[in-house]
This record gives C-alpha cells, structure tokens and sequence, in this order.
C-alpha cells in the first residue's frame, strides 16, 4: 500500500516532496512543510493503532522513564496518555492525503470538525505519515543497494576463482590476475567492485551512523527509524576533533562573514569592465577577515564570485529546498552529481523557515565531461532568518584538526542570501568562495576552470533560475496553445515533460566524471579523443535491460556557444549531423515550452527514411553559463500513451546528447555600435557530444571490440559532419 501511494504522490522530480511543495504557488492554499515536531510511528495510518506523539515525549529512553513506576525519590511518574484513531478517522484522513500529503491549515481544521479530532491531532497525523513514507523510501532503497553489493561480491570472487585455475596455453603455468587482457569484462568488474568497496568504505568512516554496507551517498543519511542516529556531539567529536558548541560557533562567524560578502561593494569587490562580473580583492578580503587560510601557499587556489538575480520560488519553498538534501539535489541535477545530509546537528527554532537549522553534509560537484575532474567536498550547511522576508544559507568546511592537508576543496563562507518578493519571486546573492588543491586540467577546460565560471555563482545561479521557471511552466494550467503543440490535454503535457526530465537527469549522470563510472581514453581514426565506460541494467525499467555503452568527447569549436545551439536545434538541419536520420526528412509532433526562452523546450520528431519512421523525443535547455541538448529515439506506442496523459515512468529510454560552454576567452569588441549583437565579440565553445548504445540484451554478455568501434564510429562522424556543416573543419 506504501507502494502504491509512494507512485501516486510522484511530481516532476523524483522525489515528491520537492514538487508538492511548489504546488501551492498555483493554489489558492499554502502548503505546509513537516515541523520538527513530527515523528515517526511505526502503525503509519495503516490500521487502528495510530498514536498521537511529539518530539516532545517521543524517544525509547522517555517511553522507559515513563512506565517505571517508581523515580527517583520514590515519586511515581504519571503515564502519557495516548489516543487511538478510530478505523472510520483513518480511512478519511488517507483519502485526503492521497491528494495532498501537505494540506494547509483550512483543510485540517475542516478535517478535525468532521472526524472529531483536534487540528494538532491531525496535523501530527500528517506528520508521523509522511515521514514513514520516507523511511520506507530509504529502506528500500538500501535494500536494493545492499542486493547489488552482494552480487557484485559474488561475481568477484568467482572470477578470482576463475582467474586462479585459468592456465597458460604455452606454458602451462597458472595465469595471474595481470595476465588478463587490459579490456575484458572482468577488469572492469573488479575495477568497480573495488571502486564501491573504498566508496562505501570511505562513508563509514565518515559518517559512522550510515545503515549498512549499502548506503550510497546519493541517498539522505539524515531519517529513519532502522538508523543508528548517533548524537551530533558524538559525531562532531569524532569526525572535526571539535565539540558541537566550537562547530556553531564557527558557522556563527561563517554566517557573519557571508553576509558582509553578499552586501558589500567596493572596495571589497570591484566590477569588472570587460566581463560585467564581479572581482574579489584579495588584499582586502585578508584585512577585513582575517582568515585563518589566508596563506593558501603554491599548490592551493582560491576561487571567488558573486552573483546576484530574481528567481521564480517564493523564499520559504526555496530555503525548505535548500535544507533537504534531495530537494536541492533536484534544483541542481547537472553541476550534483551525489549528495547526502551525513548528520543534523541542529533541527532549529522553526521547522517552517529552518531557522538555527544546522547539518554535515557531503557534495560530489560535477561538468558534463568526463575529461574534468570532480569535487569533492565536506561542509556544514546553517540557515538563519535574517528577517520577515529574508533568509541566509551558509555553507563552509570545517577541516579535521590534524588532517587536513589532503583535502582537494574546501568551502570558504559561501552561499545565499534570499529575500522574497511579490507574486512568488525572490531576490538571490548568491557568493561561491572556493580553495582548491591545484591539479592538472585539460588544455581545453583550463581557462574556463581558472577563471572560475565552471563551480562558480554565475553556474549556480543560471541553473537555478532554469529549474525554477521548469517547474513554473510544469505547474501552470492556463497554457497558451502556442506553448504545447501537438499535445491536446494537461495531463499529456505534464507527462511529456516528467519523461523529458527524466531523461536529461539520466544523460547528466552519465556523461559527467563522478566516481559512478569508470571511464577508458580511446583514440578514434579521425584524431578524437574519446573516453568510453560500459554498465549493466538489470531491473531498472527506464533503461533497456542489457549492456549499456557510454562514449563521450569533448572539442573545441571556433563558433559562438549561440550559434552552435541554434544549428543543433534547428529541425530542418538535422539531417546534417544526425546519423539516427540517417539523411531522411524530419517533422515536429510536438514541441512544448519550458521557459521563457525559446530554446528551453521539449520537441518530439519524426523522421522517414527508407520506409521506416522513429520518433525523437529532445530536450532543450539554454542559461546564461550553458546549453543541453539532450534526445533519445523512442517507442512510437509508449510515446503516445505518454502524450495521452499515461505514466512515464516504465518507458525505456536512452539519452545521448550535447553540452555547450563558452570557452571562457572573453574578448573586447573590435568595433563601437548600438547594435545589440555586435556589442562584444564572442569567443569559442566547448562542445561535449555522448553517444550511448545498447551493446547487448544480456546484462551477463561481455563488452565486444565490435560494440567499441560502433560507439566511436558514431562519435568521430557525428563531429565530422558537425564541423563540415559549419565550415570548421580544421578546428
């Protein structure tokens, strides 16, 4: 039953909390966000046992204090008083929560009227079920996890098994593990096994109260009653050296100083002419605050920037988004690549604005290459209430006493400051103050990392902006007819763009550099290089079942990032560079807006060639750092029970696509107009292209030479029709 209604409360993002939370900026209600004083029972609402509780008295130690009969002193405690809702009271409150997990304070008012209950009653209710839909969600979760573990570990000591009776044809010798040939599928196999071991490893080690061996850091370590919830102080001791009270202390400063980056002018940041952005003086940043890493020394950077601009989420949802790590995974699904709350050391005054909230979290901070490397970084994130309408969100790594030195990236005091608007919009400065360890970069990406545009605030504040106004024009119910084409009902048209988000999230994770994949650097014919990673599906139903093969290559293009996106998504050149096509005519279904730009969109195709018909289902994303393109053929059948208004969730899908980024070479304009277009001289892009294909239908098949060739076939041509087509062809 917790199935089932885990299903229906999925929105636009994975997780439903997220989406039903935004739902009220189109309704006349507000939704309420679970409070603090909510916990979990386990009777759920399923049968009759339901129990009223607050944080208050919830707790196995208080639960033995109270049913001893004597205390100390011989005084005799009085026995806490439960009530039991009746069959008739639980059946009507799951009918109203199957529509609305979060209802406002008129409808529980009207509830508590017609069943008899107090409105608190009612709203603990709501509480403890949410939050044991979570905790089923996360156990599941793991459970899957742990199934795959146990797998992976099977297989790996079969193969050593294996490896240790395998004999030299020649010589008759035993064959030793690095005899095997550098490509096969059992390299690959231990490559990953080992890789989750040390990941899974490296969690424990951190974390200490994560439930399992099967615990991945894309999952809350935060909730659930199978946890171990060791106390904050406990775990600040273990893991900073320090106590919790130093640990709030330093996020007090740390939230002192990111305001006063966030408001202050000149000369703490001066504006640049060129670029229009703003630059951190150093020197003066060193005399206000004093920092205790002011001496970065020859092998650390320091990356600042600030960005400032208006986004469509009242304050409240975004702060509540900010503070659930799942939720703010979803705003950010192309630059997060993993992320967990390790530990809440802090709930907070208010469960509604967070305020005082505190908590370890741990980030894996990706570009949609695999040519660059990922982040990884450890921090505490605060949220304090500024004012009525006002809010600041701090993160900053609190480094080990006596170890420290290995770290890669640290966060200096960055973050956010919100401040809500009318009509649902709130202001944003966003500060993004980063050290990180020097290392090499590729040629292609060293400017555009230096300058610090790839982590910076421009980078998150741009994919923010575009997550918001998705989920707006997802939401809105009035939709002029220009907007969805092709699509007659609402429900087909929500559905289309759930299918489309889907497939974007599952192009992001596999392109990027994330300790998910294991990548090989192959050189194709033609001079490209290109990086390939293969990874079996076994039950999950949005992909094929199979082997799955990933290759992608990153170039860099003599072309505007503008021009470069209006070619791709132009419908009449695809023929130019699509192989799928394969040169045949090409027709809009459908084509939907998600945003006030017209290149964010969702597109359906259809092309003929030969007789033969596929449909193209595009995703089309455009901000002011970077473009998606991100497409997949699709089942014509599916496709159109989807547009019927059908669930999504069970159609396989398999995204290939593209990334657009400037190359960072920002240059004066050669001449002086009003004309807008000639206002600077744009300079390159940064092209990434992936290609995936089903290598075979069998997840237990090995990974062919001849799966290889094909994926860098498709990869080397691609490119070369593209550069043909916009005459870079020694580019």
């Amino acid at each position: 039953m917790a199935d089932s209604e885990m299903a229906r409360t999925k929105d636009f993002f994975a997780a439903p909390a997220l989406s039903l939370s935004l739902a009220g900026v189109f309704r006349n209600g507000v939704a309420e966000a679970p409070t603090e004083d909510s916990v979990e029972d386990n009777s759920g609402g399923l049968g009759g046992d339901e129990a009223e509780m607050s944080s208050e008295n919830a707790g196995a130690d208080r639960s033995n204090d109270d049913e001893d009969a004597d205390g100390e002193g011989g005084t005799k405690k009085k026995r806490k008083k439960y009530h039991r809702h009746t069959a008739e009271q639980i059946r009507e409150m799951e009918a109203l929560f199957k529509e609305s997990p979060h209802p406002d304070e008129k409808h529980r008012q009207q509830l508590s009227k017609q069943l008899g209950l107090s409105a608190r009653q009612v709203k603990f209710w709501f509480q403890n079920r949410r939050t044991q839909i979570k905790a089923i969600q996360e156990r599941h979760e793991n459970s899957v996890l742990k199934t795959e573990m146990e797998k992976l570990r099977e297989e790996n000591q079969s193969m050593r098994e294996g490896m240790k009776k395998a004999a030299c044809p020649n010589c008759g010798y035993a064959a030793g593990l690095r005899d095997a040939p550098i490509n096969t599928e059992e390299q690959q196999l231990r490559i990953e096994n080992a890789r989750l071991k040390a990941e899974i490893e490296k969690l424990r080690a951190a974390g200490g109260n994560l439930s399992g061996p099967a615990a991945s850091p894309t999952s809350s370590c935060s909730g659930g009653a199978d946890q171990d919830n060791r106390g904050a102080i406990d775990y600040c001791t273990g893991f900073f050296g320090l106590e919790k009270s130093k640990v709030v202390e330093l996020v007090n400063v740390a939230m002192e100083e990111l305001v006063k980056m966030a408001t202050t002018g000149e000369p703490l940041w001066v504006r640049s002419v060129e670029t229009g952005r703003d630059i951190l003086n150093y020197d003066e940043y060193v005399r206000q605050f004093s920092p205790e890493t002011a001496n970065d020394g020859p092998r650390r950077s320091v990356e600042a920037s600030r960005e400032s601009s208006v986004v469509f989420m009242d304050a409240p949802k975004l702060v509540q988004a900010f503070m659930d790590v799942n939720q703010w995974k979803e705003l950010f699904p192309c630059m997060v690549a993993k992320a967990a709350t390790v530990e809440v050391i802090a709930d907070g005054e208010d469960g509604d604005t967070k305020n005082g909230a505190v908590q370890l979290m741990f980030a894996e901070l990706q570009m949609l290459t695999p040519m660059v490397s990922t982040r990884e970084v450890y921090f505490v994130r605060c949220c304090k209430q500024q004012a009525a309408d006002s809010w600041a969100i701090v993160d900053v790594s609190i480094d080990r006493a006596n170890d420290n030195a290995d770290v890669k990236c640290r966060k200096r005091p960055s973050g956010c400051l919100i401040q809500d608007k009318a009509n649902g919009h709130s202001k944003i400065t966003w500060v993004e103050h980063l050290e990180v360890k020097k290392m090499a970069v590729h040629s292609m990406y060293r400017t555009i990392i230096n300058s610090g545009l790839a982590f910076g605030a421009k980078h998150w504040m741009a994919t923010l902006q575009l997550q918001c106004e998705r989920l707006v024009f997802f939401m809105a119910t009035n939709v002029p007819t220009k907007d969805s084409n092709g699509v007659a009902t609402l429900a087909g048209r929500k559905s289309t763009l759930r299918l489309a988000q889907r497939m974007s999230n599952s192009f992001y994770k596999a392109v990027g550099a994330s300790t998910y994949h294991t990548w090989t650097k192959v050189t194709t014919k033609t001079g490209e290089d290109v990086r390939v990673s293969s990874r079996k599906n076994i039950g999950d139903p949005a992909e094929p079942v199979g082997v799955i093969v990933c290759a992608v290559s990153s170039v860099w293009l003599p072309v505007s990032p503008l021009a470069l996106l209006e070619f791709l998504r132009d419908d009449k050149r695809r023929n130019e560079w699509d192989i799928i096509s394969n040169g045949g005519s090409v027709q809009t279904i459908a084509n939907i807006a998600k945003g006030q730009d017209r290149g964010n969109s969702v597109t359906l195709h259809a092309t003929k060639s030969n007789d033969t018909t596929m449909w193209i289902l595009q995703d089309t994303c455009t901000n002011a750092y970077e473009s998606m393109i991100v497409y997949a053929p699709v089942d014509i059948t599916g496709m159109q029970s989807v547009m019927n208004g059908c669930d999504s969730s069970s159609l396989a899908i398999m995204p290939s696509g593209f990334s657009i980024l400037p190359d960072g070479l920002e240059s004066r304009a050669l001449v002086i107009t009003s004309k807008r277009n000639e206002k600077a001289s744009e300079g390159g892009s940064l092209l990434t292209m992936a290609f995936q294909i089903l290598a075979n239908t069998s997840p237990t098949a090995k990974l062919t030479m001849e799966s290889m060739e094909t994926v860098n076939t498709l990869i080397s041509c691609t490119m070369q029709k593209i550069r043909t087509s916009l005459h870079c062809e020694d580019a």
